[in-house]
């Protein structure tokens, strides 16, 4: 059911996704990679405290 669920969100974002223009998917993609790497780098902090 995960699987399942994951796929469709998955194709739910795709599609989306080929509906905006370029300039605003790449920002969109941009700022998601952005949030991403800050969320990796705390976490990886926050681990290496509490060792």
């Amino acid at each position: 059911m995960i699987l399942f669920s994951a796929l469709v969100a998955m194709g739910v974002l795709i599609g989306t996704a080929a509906h905006l223009p370029l300039p605003v998917f790449l920002a969109a993609s941009a700022a998601i990679t952005a949030w991403l790497l800050a969320f990796g780098a705390r976490e990886g902090i926050a681990r290496l405290r509490h060792r």
